[in-house]
Order: structure tokens, then C-alpha cells, then sequence
């Protein structure tokens, strides 16, 4: 029996305490309400995904415009190029052995392309055909030129058409060689010929026999970079001796007779650099490796390796790599203005989330206090509470962002996840100490929290007056790439602008109430009057939602406004640089005919065009005979020059001054002088002197700053009107350029110099028109050299940059992140004023508001808070391009050196604010229709609440 008892009261006992066992703080309030929860987690894991992923999209943008601004340069300038001289003892097999152990030695430090590779001997003196039957330029007479090389596997990448390929040369012979068959025909070499190359220095004749011709099986394979002319002859155009020229190749047991041939020689080794290995973070690391291989101990070891000790390495990527990281750095502060922003939004918005749970579970929080629970015990709590939501979504945010957004730098992206984990986690927890500290802030102690509050708020104006003082002072000259005073200047200023808006709202709106208390609706007076209260903080603290909206307001207008300055300066300078939007270049020895400057004239959109000849080496003389060396632009429309120079706003002048009447040798021809040019010519009458050793007199009619003949002189330049310099030199009357201004088509263009006469023929050129195929055709059709400028494909060239992209393309997704927190600051606002919001709804629907007038109401108290962000962002952002816009250097985001600096303009700033604007303004309709109706009718229901 009493074991029974015992038995009984054990199991009683363990009953009691089972029963009276407390629940799990955390499960019970996450059971609790669990939707608050579970939008709590949804809001970690956008705000931790977005702080993981934008990182990464820098570096991927970062890497890809790194590749892509190498990669451009070419093989050559990608490249390790390594060269020794050539031995007595040195064959193809020798070349094998180095180029070997230089790949294995190089490819440990360096990924290495799989295409491009080459090595070979080159002769390195050319040497002139003499044989009398080879085609030679008429004004010149100069012989053709021809280099010698020797290449590995050249079988394997040209195709023999004629003859066979090279065998290794017989002592005393003729040195056997094959050329391309294009070249041959073009210079009339015959298969079987032996070409007279000169005398050696030993008094021998330098021969050489060509027993088989080959097609390039692709000219555009990398491996023929820096080769010569191998595909077809080339033409040698320079003033002082133009003639053909092409490359042969001798066989690779025939390297000491190719040294003798171009009296010494040089092996060489092509080792290029894969450029889509490339990363941006590890540019440091490639400097040191690259100097190493250049000057350092990886060069004393190839060397010693090879067993070539006079092997020496250079290479054009050190400087690349110099010139990308310097625009990766000139864009960075630009290109992080936006996601500064969007974190500045984005903890905005945590800190007013945790502020409507703080509201929410003010009661509760107080009932603990209030039996005895520490300030520690309750943080503890609430962090713990918080851990369970915020700490997994976390942790998925940011494995997403990692999965999707692949990229070998993962650190700062984790740093910047954790940092927005924290501020998550611990933003309910500061609200809440930050509330029972308020609650205690009763009588003076009231009066001093505002004292406190307008010291913090005249701190934050002077910091912001500070920071754009040093960024004014000093811009963005210093070299350090990312600058955080830069980045913070524009954050800084829309906060000093939210907290002026906070101060000056209430007055204003207040203002706005009374005037329309004084109409007969009573909707507007009730919804300003209750906006007022709510703005000076007689309700709830309004500063965040007006804060983050300010925020995404600001940074979104100043990108804009950096962006649209970015187009409009890249299509001024791609219209510089092409004479005006249309523009037709030759080279000198040609000219351009009647028909087609009449024909491009004529066609559709052209509004003013001229043709123009520019002579690069004329001398002018100033009275005491002293000359100097300019530029001569002879103009045959003054008038549409003029027109031309006034649209592109680069020299412009009055055509007038160019206006001279005919007359005689002496009379002097009117020009239009550089001003460093006038400076010389200011000691009396001058005259200028062109190579044919023609003189024109001139009379000084005025100086300007610039032409668009000569978008980029380098030296000083006259403008003269071409008809009375035609007069005194009728051997100059001709034309090598043409400009237009207008809405002109290029292809058009094109289309009427291949048609209309084009080209002329004159010397030179005609030897080219006899055999365009010799220095073949661009990919329009037009000979090379003949080339048609349009400022809207330079533009398009210029624009198509990853660099340029990955700045716009991260601020376009910071300014939707933004948008999209601040859309969400909003409807927390909604949320925080719903139950007082609801409560006076049902009082007045019970008076007779009908619900349109409810709506109404309801709008007219959140979007005056709205309208008056948006415009005060409006203003902040404005004023911040103007404080900072000359700071900012937005040459690497035009794609060319400019001046300029971005400027305030209405559009860029309206568009985006307009569109915030617009979208909250709908999220408060949205969210009144759906939420209001349902919350009035059950507090019509259940009553007013106590």
C-alpha cells in the first residue's frame, strides 16, 4: 500500500512539474504571430541578398571590363615576346626545345591562350627587289621590300598553290623562299624568280630564289600578328618613299643562311596571355609576376633554363593592366554611389519595421519589465527571438546570391551579407531599448532628448558641410580609387535634406491645412491637419519613412543626372572627333571627286557639308623669315564650315572673315590662325610655304581655338578659304576630307563613294585602284585608308565598353532596390498608422463618410509626406550635382579624355522622382482598397478599442 502511494505521488508529482513547466520564450512568440515573423524573415533575406549580390556584380563587371579592355589591344600587346639571337648552330628542332621549356616555366605562373602561340627566326634587316621588272610607284621609283622569316608550322596554316615549300638553303646558292601568290601578283614576282637583294657588306650578292607561292589559309589568325606581310603585299604610303613591300619565309634548316641575309637575326618566342583569366582583384599579383618574367628572377631563370643567357623578354600587358586598373578606379566611386544609397534605404527600412513591432508589443515588452526582467534578459530574448527568423533567411540570401552570381571573390560579398545580418538582427532590440529610454524621458529630461536631438541634427550638417567642402577642394585627383568621403558626400546631403524636411514639413503642411480649413470640403482639412500631427510627432516618429524616401530620391536623380551627362558629353565628343555627324577621310595621295562631294551633299538630312583639303606638313613664315610647322586647312565652302564649326561648338567663327575677293599672287589669301600660331606670326605680313615648295601669302583675319577638320592638331593650324589658295597653288587643288552635319545615313555615304566617282585616281592612288585587291578592303568595300566617319557609330564604338555598362547596369538595379525598400517604407508607414488610421474611419463612417471620401482622406494624409520627399529629394539632388558634380571625372564612363563636368538637369532628376512618386502613391491606393475596407468593417463591428 504504500509503495502504491509512493508510486502515486511520484507519478503525481511528475504530473506537476510537467504541467507547470514553462513554454519555449521563442516557439510560443513566433506561434504568437506568426505572420509579423514570417515577413520579418522575407525582409532579412531581400535586404542580406541584395548586400551579397551587389559585391559580386561589381566584380563580375569589374573582371568582364578588364578582359574586354585587354583583350581589344590585340595579340601582340597581350603577349610575352621573348627574343635571342640567332646561332651558327640553330635549326627548327633547337626552336621547339626553348619554346617548350618557355611554356612549361611560364604556364606555372600564367594561363596561357591556347591559339596565338608562335615562334620563328626573323632576318632583322628588309631589303629592296632590284629586279627591274617588278612593279615600282611612279613618282618615287622606290623597289619593293622584302623580310625574311622563318616560321614553325607554317605548312599547317598556309596552303601551297604553286612550287614547293622551302628546303634548306645550299651553300653559296640562292636562299630558297615562298610568298604569298597575292603578293606576287601585285609586285609581278614569277615563280622560279631569283631576286637581286643588294650587296653584303663582304661585297656578295644577296640573293634569294622563290620556289613556291601559298594562301594564307585565314588572314585573321592571331599567329600572324607581328609577322610582316604575309597574306598580299602591303603599301608603304609615308610621304618620304612609298613603296610595296611583303614578307617570305625560308625553310628551318636554313637559320644561319637567314642571318647572313639580313646581316644578323633574331629567334623569337610568342607566349600569349589568356585575357579571360584575368581577374581585377589580382592586378597587383599580375604586376609582380609580369615584372619578374621582364627584369626580375623569373628572367634570370628563363635564361638560364633556356641556356640562351641574351634572352630577353618584353611585353605591352604591364602597361594594359596599368591603364585598366586606373579606369576601374576613375569609375568606382561612381559606380558605388548607388548601392551606398540602397544600404542607407535598406537600413532605413529595418530600423522602421523594428519600430512597428516595437509599437506592436510595447504592452508586452513593459509587462516584462515590469515583473522584474533585466534590460539584459530581455535583449537576450529579443535577439534570440530574432536569430530563429532573421539568421536563416540570412544564410539563404546569401548562398543565393553566391549560386547565382558566380565569381572566384567571395569575401567582400560575405562581409557585406554579415553587415546587413547584423543590422537585421539587432534593429527590434535597439528600438526597444531606445523605447524604454524615451519612456523615461518625462519633464526635463524631455527637454533635454530635444536639445540632444537638434546637437545630433547640427553634427550631421556639419559633417555634411565638411565632407563637401574636401570633396570640392581636392575632386577626385588623388588616384586611390574607391574614396569614401566621395561615396558618402551625396548620402550625407540626402540625409541632412531629410532631416531639414522633418523640421520644415510639419510648418508647411500645417500651413496647407489651414488653407484648407478655410474651404468648404472638410477631407483635405482633416487629412493635412492629420498628416501635420503625425509630422510633428505628436502621433507616431515620422523621420524614417520621410528619410528613405529622401534617400532613393537623391541617389536615384544624381546617377541619372551622371548617366545623361555621360550620353550627351559622348555624343559631343564622338561629333568632334568626326568633323560633325558625317565625315570622309583619304589618304594623301588621293583626292575626292565632284560627283561625290555633289551626291553626299544631296542626300537626305544633310545640312551643311564642305570638302576640305588638310596639308599636315606646311611651313609658315612670319616676316623675319623664322618658320614653324602647321597645320594648312583649305576650305572650299567657308559658310558650311562655319555652320559646321557653330553645331559642333569648336571654333566658330564668322564666315565673312574667310570672305576674300580674287586677285593677283601677291594679294594675301584671309586665314584663321590658331592662337598659338598668331603669336608667331605677329611680327608683319606672313606666308605659307607647302611641300611641293609653293607659297601662299596670308593676312591674319582673326585666331580660334579649335576647327573640326582637326579635332586633335597637336601642333598649331590655319583655316583658308580654298578658292583663292587654289589661285596661287593650282598644283594643291584638291580634296581629302568631307564634312556634313544632319541626320545623315553612313551607309548612303558609303554608298556614294563607292558609286559617284569616290576616289580619284592621282599618282599613287591610281596604282592602288588598278589593284585594290593589293591593299584589299575594308568590310564596307572601300579601299583601306578610304574611310567614313559617322558620330553615331563613334559613339556606339565609344559606349560599347563592359566598364560603362557595369557602372549603369549597377546603378539601374540600385536605383529598383531603391525603389523598391522606400515603396516598402511607405507601406510600413500605412501599417504602423493602420489601427488609429481604422479606428477614426469607423467613427466617421458612422457619421456618414462615404468610403470614396474615406479613400480620399486616407490619400490625402500619406501622400502629402510622399509629395513631400519626393520634391525635397528632387531639390537634394540637384543641389548635390551641383556641389559635387565638378568633382567627379566622367572620362573613363565617355570612353575619351573630356573637361566636362556634370551639371544639373531637370529631366534626368523629374523622371525618376515623377516615377517614385507615382508608384507610392499607388501602393497607398492598393493598399487601402484591399487592407482599409475589411479593418473598418471589423471595428464597426467589434467596437472602439480602449
Amino acid at each position: 500500500m504504500l509503495g502504491f502511494v509512493v508510486r502515486g505521488r511520484r507519478g503525481g508529482e511528475a504530473a506537476a512539474d510537467t504541467a507547470h513547466r514553462p513554454a519555449g520564450w521563442v516557439r510560443t512568440r513566433l506561434r504568437a504571430n506568426s505572420p509579423a515573423a514570417l515577413l520579418m524573415a522575407a525582409l532579412a533575406f531581400v535586404t542580406v541578398f541584395l548586400a551579397a549580390a551587389f559585391p559580386r556584380v561589381a566584380d563580375r563587371g569589374a573582371d568582364t571590363a578588364l578582359q574586354d579592355f585587354v583583350g581589344r589591344n590585340g595579340l601582340n600587346q597581350t603577349s610575352l615576346q621573348l627574343a635571342s639571337r640567332t646561332r651558327e648552330g640553330d635549326d627548327a628542332a633547337e626552336l621547339d626545345r626553348v619554346q617548350r621549356e618557355l611554356t612549361e616555366m611560364v604556364g606555372r605562373q600564367l594561363t596561357l591562350a591556347p591559339s596565338g602561340r608562335a615562334h620563328g627566326t626573323r632576318a632583322l634587316g628588309d631589303h629592296g627587289m632590284g629586279n627591274p621588272e617588278y612593279v615600282r610607284i611612279a613618282e618615287k621609283r622606290t623597289d619593293p621590300v622584302l623580310a625574311l622569316l622563318h616560321l614553325n608550322d607554317l605548312a599547317a596554316r598556309a596552303t601551297l598553290t604553286d612550287g614547293t615549300w622551302p628546303t634548306p638553303a645550299a651553300p653559296g646558292a640562292p636562299l630558297p623562299i615562298v610568298i604569298s601568290k597575292k603578293a606576287a601578283e601585285t609586285i609581278h614576282i614569277k615563280l622560279g624568280d631569283v631576286i637581286d637583294n643588294g650587296v653584303e657588306g663582304s661585297g656578295a650578292r644577296r640573293t634569294t630564289v622563290v620556289v613556291g607561292l601559298y594562301q594564307v589559309n585565314d588572314p585573321q589568325d592571331p599567329a600572324w600578328d607581328d609577322l610582316g606581310c604575309p597574306a598580299r603585299a602591303c603599301l608603304r604610303a609615308d610621304p618620304a618613299h612609298e613603296h610595296w613591300a611583303t614578307s617570305g619565309f625560308v625553310d628551318g634548316g636554313s637559320l644561319p643562311a637567314l642571318a647572313r641575309w639580313g646581316s644578323t637575326a633574331e629567334n623569337f618566342w610568342r607566349l600569349p596571355v589568356d585575357t579571360s583569366s584575368l581577374r581585377a582583384d589580382r592586378l597587383d599579383r599580375l604586376h609582380g609576376i609580369l615584372r619578374s618574367f621582364l627584369t626580375g628572377r623569373d628572367a634570370t631563370a628563363l635564361a638560364r633554363t633556356t641556356g640562351r643567357l641574351d634572352l630577353h623578354t618584353t611585353s605591352g600587358l604591364p602597361d594594359l593592366l596599368t591603364r585598366a586598373d586606373q579606369r576601374h578606379r576613375a569609375v568606382l566611386p561612381l559606380s558605388t554611389i548607388g548601392p551606398a544609397g540602397v544600404a542607407g534605404v535598406a537600413t532605413v527600412v529595418l530600423f522602421l519595421a523594428a519600430a512597428l513591432g516595437t509599437d506592436r508589443r510595447t504592452a508586452e515588452i513593459e509587462l516584462l519589465r515590469a515583473r522584474g526582467g533585466s534590460l539584459a534578459g530581455v535583449l537576450r530574448r529579443l535577439i534570440g527571438e530574432g536569430a530563429v527568423t532573421v539568421l536563416p533567411a540570412a544564410a539563404l540570401g546569401t548562398a543565393l546570391a553566391l549560386v547565382l552570381l558566380p565569381t572566384p571573390r567571395w569575401g567582400p560579398s560575405v562581409l557585406a551579407a554579415l553587415a546587413a545580418t547584423l543590422v537585421a538582427l539587432l534593429a527590434f532590440p535597439l528600438r526597444a531599448a531606445a523605447l524604454w529610454s524615451r519612456r523615461g524621458a518625462v519633464g526635463a529630461r524631455r527637454a533635454a532628448g530635444g536639445r540632444r536631438r537638434l546637437v545630433g541634427e547640427l553634427a550631421v550638417l556639419a559633417v555634411t558641410a565638411a565632407a563637401v567642402a574636401e570633396v570640392r577642394r581636392r575632386g577626385v585627383g588623388t588616384g586611390a580609387g574607391l574614396d569614401p568621403l566621395l561615396v558618402a558626400a551625396p548620402f550625407l546631403l540626402a540625409v541632412t535634406g531629410g532631416l531639414l524636411l522633418a523640421r520644415t514639413e510639419p510648418v508647411a503642411v500645417g500651413r496647407l491645412a489651414a488653407l484648407a480649413g478655410r474651404g468648404r470640403g472638410l477631407i483635405a482639412f482633416l487629412g493635412l491637419s492629420r498628416a501635420a500631427r503625425d509630422n510633428a510627432g505628436r502621433r507616431k516618429p515620422s523621420a524614417l519613412p520621410l528619410l528613405a524616401l529622401l534617400i532613393a530620391v537623391t541617389t536615384t536623380g544624381f546617377g541619372a543626372t551622371v548617366l545623361d551627362t555621360v550620353d550627351h558629353v559622348r555624343t559631343r565628343a564622338a561629333r568632334i572627333a568626326t568633323g560633325g555627324d558625317i565625315g570622309v577621310s583619304l589618304p594623301g595621295y588621293a583626292t575626292l571627286t565632284a560627283p561625290f562631294t555633289e551626291a553626299a551633299g544631296a542626300l537626305p538630312g544633310v545640312r551643311a557639308s564642305t570638302a576640305v583639303w588638310v596639308e599636315p606638313q606646311a611651313r609658315f613664315l612670319s616676316a623675319d623669315r623664322n618658320y614653324t610647322e602647321a597645320y594648312l586647312v583649305m576650305v572650299v565652302d567657308p559658310a558650311a564650315y562655319a555652320e559646321i564649326a557653330r553645331t559642333l561648338g569648336a571654333g566658330e567663327f564668322d564666315p565673312a572673315t574667310l570672305a576674300g575677293a580674287p586677285g593677283g599672287r601677291d594679294t594675301p589669301v584671309p586665314a584663321l590662325v590658331s592662337r598659338d600660331l598668331a603669336e608667331r606670326l605677329a611680327t608683319g605680313p606672313a606666308q605659307v610655304r607647302t611641300p611641293n615648295g609653293n607659297d601662299l601669302p596670308l593676312a591674319l583675319a582673326g585666331t580660334v581655338s579649335a576647327t573640326p577638320a582637326l579635332p586633335d592638331p597637336g601642333k598649331p593650324f590655319a583655316v583658308v578659304p580654298a578658292g583663292p589658295a587654289w589661285e596661287h597653288l593650282p598644283d594643291a587643288k584638291r580634296v581629302n576630307r568631307w564634312f556634313a552635319v544632319g541626320d545623315v545615313d553612313p551607309e548612303g555615304v558609303r554608298a556614294a563613294l563607292r558609286t559617284n566617282g569616290g576616289a580619284q585616281p592621282v599618282g599613287l592612288a591610281k596604282l592602288v585602284a588598278d589593284d585594290a585587291t593589293a591593299v584589299g578592303k575594308d568590310t564596307h568595300g572601300l579601299p583601306a585608308g578610304y574611310t567614313v566617319h559617322s558620330s553615331r557609330e563613334t559613339a556606339a564604338a565609344l559606349a560599347d565598353d563592359p566598364l560603362q555598362h557595369a557602372a549603369g547596369r549597377l546603378f539601374w538595379y540600385a536605383a529598383a532596390a531603391g525603389a523598391g525598400f522606400a515603396l516598402l517604407a511607405v507601406l510600413l508607414t500605412l501599417l504602423r498608422a493602420a489601427p488609429d488610421r481604422t479606428a477614426l474611419l469607423a467613427r466617421l463612417r458612422t457619421m456618414g463618410l462615404r468610403p470614396r471620401q474615406g479613400l480620399a482622406l486616407i490619400v490625402t494624409e500619406a501622400l502629402s509626406q510622399t509629395l513631400a520627399a519626393a520634391l525635397g529629394g528632387a531639390l537634394v539632388a540637384v543641389a548635390a550635382v551641383a556641389l559635387l558634380g565638378g568633382a567627379f571625372d566622367i572620362s573613363a564612363l565617355v570612353g575619351v579624355r573630356v573637361g566636362e563636368v556634370i551639371t544639373p538637369v531637370p529631366m534626368p532628376v523629374l523622371l525618376p522622382t515623377a516615377g517614385l512618386t507615382l508608384l507610392a502613391g499607388l501602393a497607398v491606393v492598393a493598399e487601402t482598397l484591399v487592407a482599409g475596407r475589411r479593418q473598418i468593417a471589423t471595428e464597426l463591428r467589434a467596437g472602439e478599442q480602449p
